[in-house]
């Protein structure tokens, strides 16, 4: 079958994979979108993920698609139904799944090599999508349901003041996510200056170019920030989350960070400050949750979704990035 391919650091191209047997109890998808997510460039550039790559290997994990045939056992799903899937795969049978904690399984796997024509997913992991929900919004269930751990993380209450440090494509979801919350005022921070006018489109009200330390500085000093949000994952982005962070804050780092780098922060700041500094790790039981928000319309996808691109414009995408940074990319499958 046809698939943007990973060969190995750096080796990108559209390719042919095998179509795995159906086992019982799976579920084979046609897929209809597949998004790009910065994972993916983590893994083209060869940087540590969190699980093991063994090449070749197709890309991508954020999918929607409509079932093309139904395994042994499996009778939730028939030939036609729309759905979309959860990549990460639990055992249900270790420590952390039995505590509710699957995101930690020791046996844990990703079920979706979603940038192909057809993918074969365990059961438990598919999900249905109504009719009202495209099948082009319905790709987005994925980064929207680790945004939903995120936003449940951060804990936003109604009136507090909060800041989003990055607006990516994760950060014009979590944006919306904010202002639903109940948000009083949404600092958004971006080393983009033209991102302003779409910040303010989705809600906040103040805008801030990272570049400017000091602006930074000078507002954390005249306002006290009750949650700071980070969607960017690298040190500059780091570094302006926990500076703009007030007394009693609580930060959210959200953005993958690069394994083969560390932040320097001041742990006595953190402590005058007395943070709360937490971490968001994948999409435990919030995929049914992301479908119903999508379905609700409650999310400008417009404002998120930035283009869409043929596998062959993908394979070029990862090769030589110059679109991922205006927001979500949608591969749509041929």
């Amino acid at each position: 079958m046809k698939a943007v391919v990973l060969y190995g650091p750096g080796n990108v191209a559209v390719g042919d994979l095998p179509l795995k047997d159906l086992a019982a109890g799976e579920v084979r998808v046609k897929v209809a979108y597949c998004g790009i997510c910065g994972s993916d460039h983590h893994k083209v550039s060869g940087k540590k993920n969190t699980r093991p790559v063994t090449y070749p290997v197709a890309l991508g994990h954020e999918i929607s698609g409509v079932v093309a045939e139904v395994g042994e056992g499996v009778t939730e799903f028939k030939p036609g139904d729309r759905v979309t899937v959860d990549p990460n795969w639990g055992c249900g049978k270790c420590e952390f799944c039995k505590d509710g904690k699957k995101s930690f399984c020791k046996n844990s796997r990703g079920v979706v090599k979603g940038m192909a024509e057809y993918i074969n997913a365990p059961v438990e992991n598919v999900y249905h999508i109504p009719e009202k929900l495209s099948l082009r919004d319905a790709a987005l269930a994925e980064p929207l349901a680790c945004c939903l751990r995120g936003a449940d993380l951060l804990g936003v209450k109604h009136g507090e003041r909060v800041a989003l440090v990055g607006l990516g494509a994760i950060g014009t979801i979590m944006i919306q996510l904010i202002k639903s919350a109940g948000a009083g005022e949404i600092i958004v921070i971006d080393y983009d200056e033209t991102k302003e006018s779409l910040a303010k489109e989705l809600g906040a009200d103040v805008f801030i170019c990272s570049k400017d330390e000091e602006k930074i500085a000078e507002y954390a000093a005249k306002y006290n920030v009750d949650k700071v949000i980070e969607c960017v994952g690298n040190t500059g982005a780091q570094l302006s989350a926990l500076s703009v962070a007030g007394r009693g804050a609580t930060v959210v780092m959200f953005g993958v960070a690069d394994s083969a780098k560390t932040t320097p922060i001041s742990l006595y700041d953190a402590f005058i400050k007395e943070l709360t500094i937490k971490t968001s790790f994948v999409n435990p039981y919030t995929t049914a949750r992301a479908v119903r928000l999508l379905a609700s319309g409650m999310l400008d996808t417009s404002k998120i979704i930035h283009r869409e691109l043929t596998m062959e414009e993908a394979a070029e995408e990862f090769m030589d990035p110059k679109l991922s940074k205006f927001g979500k990319l949608l591969v749509k499958i041929d």
